[in-house]
C-alpha cells in the first residue's frame, strides 16, 4: 500500500486565502517511484516566495499551467531519504538545498520531495537548514540576474534590495566584485547597508530617479525587482544606465499596471517615450552550477539569507497572510519537520 504525509494543497485554482487546506493523506512518493538522477527528500525547512500564492490565484490560466490539487512551495532545505540510480554526490541523511519546478512537480510544503539532479546541490552537515531554505529560487534569480551582465568593478542598480531577492542581489553583486546601490525603504536600509550595499536610496526620503540621475550613465546593470514603482523606470534609464547596459526585469505585482509598465518597456520605442536601453524579463531557471555556486557560497558563510520571520508547519495559512503583505524584509521559512 502506499504510503501518506501531510502536504499544504490548493484543490482548484483560487485565493489560497479560503483555498489552502492540510491534507494528511497526500501519497507519498516511494524510493522505488525515482527515476535515474532523481533524490527523495526529507523537507526540513520551507521558503515561501509570492510566486507559490500567486499562481492559483491566475484562474483558468493556473489550470492550464500546472495541475490540481496543487502542494504549494518551491524552496526547500532538508535531508536526503533516498536516491535514484546514478546519483553519486549525494547519500542517505545527507544535507540538500532545492528547489522544484512549481509547474511539474508537487511543492515544498510537505513533508516529503522528489527532487531532479537540476534542482537539488549538496550540503554540509551542519548547514543551517532555514538558510537554505530562502536561497532557491531568490537566490537563484538574483545570481541569474547579476552574473550574466557584469565584471568586477561593474556598478550595479537594484530596485528593490530589501526583499527576498534584492538582499541576494546585495550580496551576489559584492561577492562579483561590484559596486552595489539599492532603493528601498526607511526601515529596511539598515538591513541593505548590513548586507554590503554601498549605496542606500530611501525611497521614502528621496526621488529614487532624481538620485540616480544626478550620478549619470554609471551603472553597467539595472535588477528591477519592483516592476511599479518608480512608475515606467525604464523609460528614463538612459540617464543613469551605461549605453548597452541592461535593465533587467524581474518581477512585480500581478497587476494590471504592472503588464502594461512592462509591456512599455518592451515594445514602446524610445521616439515615443520608450528607453534606449536593451530590457530583459526574467524568469527563474534550475541550473545545477548556479545553484552549487550558491550552495558554496552558504557553507563557506559567505552568502547568508537574511530570514525575516519562520512559521511551524501548522501556520502555513499565516506565514501566507504574511508574506502577502509585500512589506517582508528578507525571506519567510517555514518550519516542516525537525532535522533528524
Amino acid at each position: 500500500m502506499a504510503g501518506h504525509m501531510r502536504a499544504w494543497q490548493c484543490a482548484s485554482p483560487g485565493n489560497t486565502d479560503a483555498g489552502l487546506t492540510l491534507n494528511d493523506g497526500a501519497p507519498r512518493p516511494s524510493a522505488a517511484s525515482l527515476k535515474a538522477g532523481e533524490i527523495l527528500v526529507r523537507v526540513v525547512s520551507a521558503g515561501l516566495n509570492p510566486a507559490d500564492y500567486k499562481l492559483p490565484q491566475m484562474g483558468l490560466a493556473a489550470r492550464a499551467l500546472t495541475s490540481f490539487p496543487k502542494t504549494l512551495g518551491m524552496d526547500l532545505g532538508g535531508q536526503v531519504a533516498a536516491v535514484g540510480e546514478g546519483v553519486a554526490d549525494v547519500q542517505t541523511g545527507d544535507s540538500v538545498v532545492a528547489r522544484v519546478d512549481p509547474l511539474k512537480a508537487p511543492g515544498s510544503l510537505s513533508e516529503y520531495v522528489v527532487v531532479p539532479r537540476d534542482g537539488y546541490a549538496p550540503l554540509a552537515g551542519d548547514t543551517d537548514l532555514d538558510w537554505a531554505a530562502g536561497v532557491a529560487t531568490a537566490g537563484l534569480t538574483a545570481y541569474q540576474t547579476i552574473k550574466p551582465y557584469v565584471r568586477p568593478g561593474d556598478r550595479v542598480f537594484i530596485n528593490g534590495g530589501s526583499g527576498g531577492t534584492g538582499t541576494f542581489g546585495i550580496q551576489i553583486a559584492k561577492l562579483l566584485g561590484c559596486h552595489v546601490t539599492v532603493s528601498c525603504s526607511t526601515a529596511k536600509a539598515a538591513l541593505c547597508k548590513e548586507l554590503g550595499a554601498d549605496q542606500v536610496i530611501d525611497y521614502k526620503t528621496a526621488d529614487v530617479l532624481e538620485t540616480l540621475k544626478k550620478a549619470g550613465p554609471v551603472y553597467s546593470l539595472a535588477v528591477d525587482n519592483v516592476g511599479t514603482s518608480p512608475p515606467y523606470l525604464h523609460a528614463s534609464s538612459s540617464a543613469f544606465l551605461a549605453p548597452g547596459a541592461p535593465f533587467v526585469v524581474v518581477a512585480g505585482a500581478a497587476s494590471c499596471s504592472y503588464f502594461v509598465q512592462v509591456a512599455s518597456a518592451l515594445f514602446r520605442p524610445a521616439i515615443l517615450g520608450g528607453g534606449k536601453n536593451k530590457v530583459v524579463v526574467y524568469l527563474t531557471k534550475n541550473r545545477r552550477d548556479d545553484l552549487s555556486q550558491l550552495a558554496q557560497w552558504l557553507v563557506q558563510g559567505k552568502l547568508k539569507t537574511a530570514v525575516e520571520s519562520t512559521y511551524e508547519f501548522a501556520d502555513v495559512p499565516k506565514a501566507f497572510a504574511h508574506l502577502k503583505k509585500g512589506s517582508t524584509a528578507g525571506k519567510v521559512v517555514v518550519h516542516v519537520a525537525p532535522k533528524a
